[in-house]
């Protein structure tokens, strides 16, 4: 048995533009409905939404059948969680709020078995297709995918340093936390904000390492990929149902209110 290549960690690692959808919903059919979109990549956050291990896995488990990668956002940097997301088959993995070349050094550890690192060895799970994926214990980390997120001012300075560590395949701005960090919190559009943002962007291009954001417009996500990020999400599930549910009660009211 044969797992597929990771198509984003291919997509960063040669600057091809992937468009996906943060997921929030802690839901597999919510997502199943997402995913037939088309998206590149869809993440399943864990850092503010109800989502665990379990939703997590079923999510990822509908996710196999279509052509999208599924990256999962842990809560927080811990060896034992990465180890147990690696093992359910979790290949794509962001980081929150990385800040120095020490700490990205650290999560990678934690995603390689020894001597190269520190994770547990289990002979039989979820990423191996309990034992029948020849050499995985060898061959995983070909397409593991990890990436730290840049959501502080400390987070910026270190960028270029941070991307350097081997291992790290690329750096994923959080507008939102970075804006709050340069003290213009919920406003991602500050002159200050798009200059740390740009920052960042110079910072890594020469590392050869790929950049990721969220974007809150698609004026926003097409000036990302102009400035060279090319991993971008478009949006989030819970901010689409949101949306249009307004639009939807707001439009007929107002039809009533003619008639």
């Amino acid at each position: 048995m044969k797992l597929p290549p990771n198509q984003l960690k291919a997509a960063l690692a040669h600057r091809t533009t992937s468009l996906g959808l943060w997921s929030a919903l802690g839901s597999a059919y919510s997502t199943e409905i997402i995913a037939c979109s088309g998206y590149n990549w869809i993440t399943l956050d864990m850092e503010h939404s109800p989502n665990d291990m379990m939703t997590v896995l079923a999510q990822m488990q509908m996710l196999a059948a279509y052509q999208v990668e599924p990256v999962v956002r842990l809560v927080r940097f811990d060896k034992d969680l990465i180890k147990q997301y690696l093992d359910l088959g979790a290949r794509t993995i962001v980081l929150p709020n990385i800040e120095t070349a020490e700490e990205a050094q650290a999560i990678v550890a934690a995603t390689r078995y020894p001597a190269s690192g520190i994770r547990g060895v289990a002979g039989m799970q979820r990423a191996n297709r309990w034992g029948r994926v020849p050499n995985y214990h060898q061959t995983f980390a070909d397409e593991l995918c990890i990436m730290a997120q840049i959501e502080s001012v400390a987070g910026v300075a270190n960028a270029k340093s941070i991307a350097q560590v081997d291992g790290i395949d690329g750096l994923f701005v959080g507008p939102n936390d970075l804006a709050a960090s340069l003290g213009h919190l919920m406003k991602t559009g500050a002159t200050a904000v798009q200059e740390a943002i740009a920052e960042v962007q110079a910072k890594v291009f020469e590392t050869r390492k790929g950049l990721g954001i969220l974007a809150s417009s698609h004026t926003d996500a097409l000036r990302y990929i102009k400035l060279g990020y090319s991993m971008v999400g478009l949006g989030a599930d819970q901010s689409l149902l949101a949306k249009a549910s307004d639009e939807l009660l707001s439009s007929f009211r107002k039809l009533l209110a003619e008639n």
